[in-house]
């Protein structure tokens, strides 16, 4: 459930790009420097909407600089850090583990039992540096597998048990933004697993694993009767999302966090859609 929360480039000025990849390049050398090479392949951009917002939120004092990489040897790129970049980093690997988990949990893929094996003591670690808040996090992760184990067919259910996570993810402080937080998170939570879904229907169909939205397919007398709902249910999830986001009091990197949330996310909805017409055509 990785790789959905990310930017529209085109619709971006190059000074807001280069600011968004700053602070992605930050999050890559902290999860090198925390959990070594194995930890930097976890990296992902939806981490680094998080760091976006929880700096936008709170403006912390910033590490920046300029750097080179095993990625980009030949050419410095800009880098930047925060405190907030250190948690992302230690719920990108929490999140990685149990993505890893997962993969050979449901689908038996030896890359996924190999990643969860690499990762498994580094997860130790940051279950340790936050106890509580993993704990919640597995707890709605077993809930989750249970869910899916009993093939349950509410989208509104088993999705609103991601979103959970995501909430306690983004609710990185208990403040007056906590709410805030938790609702803007626990709404992106839900249209990340939803949109999972609805991406993986024709993978899933083949293999016959579980997917919310196959099972609620069959409510349906047409595909395109379908396709409206699935679009409506996802339009919902990220409308409340949008609501609890604008009532923080965001003005750094603020248009870059609406592209995100208001372009960016539909990023692979519309190249399914693009591909779907293709093949029609």
């Amino acid at each position: 459930m990785f790789g959905y929360i990310v930017v529209n480039r085109q619709e971006m000025k190059f000074r807001e790009y280069d600011r968004y990849h700053a602070c992605y390049c930050g999050l890559c050398r902290n999860l090198r420097k925390r959990y070594g090479r194995i930890g930097q392949m976890t990296l992902s951009f939806d981490m680094t909407f998080l760091v976006l917002l929880l700096d936008g939120l709170y403006e912390p004092e910033k590490n920046t600089g300029t750097c080179r990489c095993s990625a980009h040897p030949l050419r410095s790129h800009a880098f930047c850090e925060s405190p907030f970049t250190d948690y992302a980093a230690d719920m990108n690997l929490l999140l990685s583990y149990d993505k890893a988990l997962d993969d050979w949990m449901d689908e038996r893929k030896i890359s996924g039992r190999a990643a969860a094996a690499f990762l498994r003591k580094k997860k130790e670690r940051v279950c340790q540096i936050y106890p509580e808040k993993s704990a919640k996090i597995q707890k709605q992760l077993e809930w989750i597998r249970r869910s899916e184990h009993n093939r349950e067919t509410d989208p509104d259910l088993v999705s609103g048990l991601f979103g959970e996570i995501m909430a306690e993810i983004f609710a990185v402080r208990q403040d007056e933004w906590e709410g805030l937080l938790r609702q803007t998170g626990f709404y992106l939570g839900k249209f990340i697993y939803l949109m999972d879904a609805f991406e993986d229907m024709p993978k899933d169909r083949k293999s016959g694993s579980y997917n919310v939205f196959l099972l609620k397919r069959d409510a349906f007398e047409s595909e395109e009767d379908f396709a409206q709902y699935a679009y409506a249910t996802l339009r919902t999830m990220m409308a409340s999302c949008s609501r609890a986001f604008e009532k923080l009091p965001i003005i750094e990197d603020v248009e870059i966090l609406r592209n995100i949330l208001y372009s960016g996310v539909w990023y692979r909805y519309e190249m399914l859609q693009r591909k779907k017409d293709k093949n029609h055509a």
